[in-house]
């Protein structure tokens, strides 16, 4: 009797190369999938998210400061993962990125690979969308979502079958706009596809691949999906996103501890009277003075926010340092920055890294 054939292990493709631009001044020292959300790196939601789908064995394609994640994840044993890691050393663009790591993949030419974006916050079903893959024999599958105002992403309209019909990178005309679907950033792809992509150059999968395959007749599958779904490439969205993982509203099985109005990180100080609400986060080592108020905000590993301050749809880098009475609304402070009492920052205003801020210098700022 012959032993039966033992299926390959399921495989992804992480990306998580880009700079983080939008994101500064949080991703002046660290990578973006690097910046806590909800208590820990944005990348632990994904990567227990894709083990919780079944998946085993994920290859990072990395770049901007590619040192730090190996020495966080290490092998991935700890989330039940086999993580390995690959550098660019030249940009490549979403395709030539996927191209770059294929040889680290260990599937068969008609094997699913799971690939997804390292800054989208997503409720997707990625069971469903590899059974969907298979069931429709496509070639490349997509998460599609639905979205109140595409102008901004590249949309994607399907027939009565679900069978990709065009691909319509940021129209901006009503006439233009055919469908409220847009690219969601995960995709499955049998693998014999990631090896036609060129090698050694940029390539975008949005731009160049997916609208060669169709024009080649190859089958592309949308899969709409309209679960919670959130870019994180601004600040003002990632603390958003951080604040739904806390609240429950964006699922993970990665969030340290339990769903609520707050997440304190042990090591933490609060003080008794501070109010902390709307899916705050406190970071280890951090502390919060009395009369405090912090709504729907992430503070960071050590920072400190003083008595009577108010922090509300914010980022506190860490070890940063806001001063009493200060109010912060929408705006972000960079690791190590002090801002002294009785300022005011609002409506996307950026404190840099180290930035020294005198006693009553700003009362308010805006970058609108």
């Amino acid at each position: 009797m012959t032993e039966p054939h033992q299926p390959p292990p399921r495989e992804a493709i992480l990306l998580v190369g880009g700079k983080g631009t939008r994101l500064r001044p949080l991703t002046v020292h660290t990578p973006k999938p690097m910046v806590p959300a909800a208590g820990v790196p944005f990348l632990t939601h994904q990567l227990a998210r894709a083990r919780a789908a079944g998946i085993e064995h994920i290859v990072l394609a990395t770049s901007y400061l590619a040192e730090v994640f190996e020495p966080y994840f290490g092998d991935g044993s700890a989330l039940g993962l086999h993580l390995e890691y690959v550098t660019e050393v030249e940009p490549l663009g979403t395709g030539g990125a996927i191209r770059n790591v294929a040889h680290r993949l260990h599937s068969g030419p008609d094997d699913p690979v799971l690939i997804f974006n390292g800054d989208i916050l997503t409720g997707l079903d990625i069971e469903a969308l590899i059974s969907t893959h298979r069931t429709a024999g496509a070639d490349v599958s997509l998460h599609l979502t639905r979205v109140t105002d595409p102008r901004a992403y590249g949309l994607v309209p399907t027939d009565e079958n679900g069978r990709v019909t065009a691909f319509l990178e940021k129209p901006q005309t009503p006439e233009e706009i055919v469908t409220d679907q847009i690219n969601a950033g995960a995709y499955v792809f049998d693998r014999s596809v990631i090896d036609t992509i060129p090698a050694g150059r940029p390539v975008s999968v949005e731009r160049e691949t997916f609208p060669g395959l169709l024009a080649d007749g190859a089958h592309l599958h949308g899969m709409v999906d309209s679960t919670y779904w959130l870019d994180l490439g601004t600040p003002q969205a990632f603390v958003r996103g951080s604040a739904d993982l806390v609240l429950g509203r964006a699922p993970s099985p990665a969030v340290p501890g339990r769903c609520g109005e707050r997440l304190v990180l042990p090591t933490a100080e609060v003080a008794p009277d501070a109010k902390l609400m709307g899916g705050t986060v406190i970071g280890a080592g951090a502390r919060v003075e009395p009369g405090a108020r912090v709504d729907g905000s992430t503070v960071l590993d050590g920072a400190v926010i003083e008595a009577g301050a108010s922090v509300r749809d914010s980022l506190v880098g860490a070890g940063a340092r806001v001063g009493a009475r200060t109010v912060l609304d929408g705006a972000v402070v960079g690791d190590h920055a002090e801002i002294g009492p009785d300022n005011e920052f609002r409506a996307g205003a950026r404190v840099w890294c180290d930035a020294r801020i005198p006693h009553g210098a700003v009362r308010f700022s805006s970058d609108q």
